[in-house]
């Protein structure tokens, strides 16, 4: 029995720990598929807290999944652990039976699976997780108590510190179509090779008080005698036919669609701000000096934001106060955008570099060298 243990345990510690690693490279991501789930179950009230809750979700798989491993308070641990993936389970079940969700999140936008095949994952873990729950007196620490002790409170320390880097810089591994290297305007393009969706006609009749579904080669030869009542095109085979980058249209006060113009620039930069909730004078002095540069090499700067109302008030009072201001839908922002603001420096549509605030002196530095 203990071996079965010793296997069941190893693999459920790494599930986790290799689950919270991938969302604890970005926190926001989780956040934003929590708000998915809450806004679908009428409870947005609870958006502000997403964040807070994504971040304590992703140490708290870690820091189980090591506490596991190394034996380490089982008894809590195993407790927490059931009720964690009986939750789980009911999340994924929820997405795969609604077929709302394309993705749950279970592995960040790192890893993406479908709901199902995250639903299965679940049923499996539970089995296991029970399991252990059930001889938990067989798992016994691998180290001292001090030792353990002292593994798990830096195991802590990891799993809060990933995240705050991730909030505050870049994740650590850019998982979306918008990192460095790629075009923007052929990620907006469906790719080569992509399999439209397929669809069947079918046509519904009425006769004699019956309603009939038919398809092409299925009308019937009196066909004169049923009275026609709508015609449905029914989904046989999903495709895959959708761009990388959807949404991303850029526009001023006008609202004409300037995304092209802006792209085809030789080099444009482009300052993200989602919104305002961050002060601008947290990052003013900084984005100043970068602003400058830009000025003296002739580089044009738009701030997109999907705040265009209170934009030019905020930023009135600073040296940048005359850069264009360009609207965005929200979900295309926040997808090319982990930090607020977040910073892009592109060549012809291509990001060549992507920072917060924090991180600015690369673009700095790379807007000096051009001609």
């Amino acid at each position: 029995m203990k071996p079965a243990v010793t296997t069941a345990r190893v693999i459920v510690g790494l599930l986790f720990i290799f689950s919270g690693l991938v969302k604890a490279n970005d926190p926001l991501g989780l956040s934003y598929k929590m708000q998915e789930f809450f806004e679908l179950w009428g409870m947005t009230k609870f958006n502000s807290w997403t964040l807070l809750m994504s971040v304590l979700m992703n140490a708290f798989e870690i820091i189980a999944g090591f506490a596991l491993l190394l034996g380490w308070r089982i008894k809590l641990f195993s407790c927490l652990l059931l009720l964690l993936i009986i939750f789980f389970t009911f999340l994924t079940g929820y997405a795969y039976l609604s077929g709302k969700f394309k993705n749950c999140g279970c592995f960040g936008d790192c890893l993406p699976i479908t709901p199902f095949t995250s639903f299965l994952k679940d049923l499996a873990l539970l089995a296991l997780i029970v399991f252990l729950f059930w001889k938990k007196n067989l798992i016994k620490p691998l180290f001292s108590e001090k030792v353990t002790t002292i593994s798990m409170f830096g195991v802590t320390i990891l799993s809060f510190g990933i995240q705050w880097y991730a909030l505050t810089y870049q994740p650590f591994v850019d998982c979306l179509p918008f990192k460095k290297g790629a075009n923007i305007s052929e990620k907006m393009k469906i790719p080569a090779g992509a399999r439209p969706d397929s669809f069947a006609i079918r046509f519904v009749y009425e006769k004699a008080g019956k309603e009939y579904e038919f398809s092409v080669s299925e009308l019937p030869s009196d066909l004169g005698t049923y009275k026609f009542i709508s015609r449905k095109d029914k989904l046989v085979r999903k495709g895959n036919a959708e761009p990388a980058i959807k949404g991303f249209r850029l526009s001023g006060v006008t609202n004409e669609d300037s995304t092209e113009i802006i792209l085809s620039q030789p080099y444009a930069v482009l300052l993200f701000c989602e919104n305002f909730s961050i002060p601008i004078s947290k990052w003013e002095k900084k984005f100043s000096i970068l602003y400058a540069e830009l000025k003296a090499k002739n580089v044009p700067v738009y701030m997109v934001t999907g705040r265009t109302e209170e934009a030019p008030e905020k930023i009135s009072k600073t040296s940048f106060a005359a850069i264009p201001i360009l609207k965005c839908d929200l979900t295309a922002i926040r997808t090319a955008a982990r930090t607020n603001p977040c910073i892009y420096l592109l060549k012809a549509g291509t990001i060549v570099d992507k920072q917060s605030p924090r991180k600015l002196n690369s673009i700095i530095t790379a807007v000096k060298k051009l001609p």
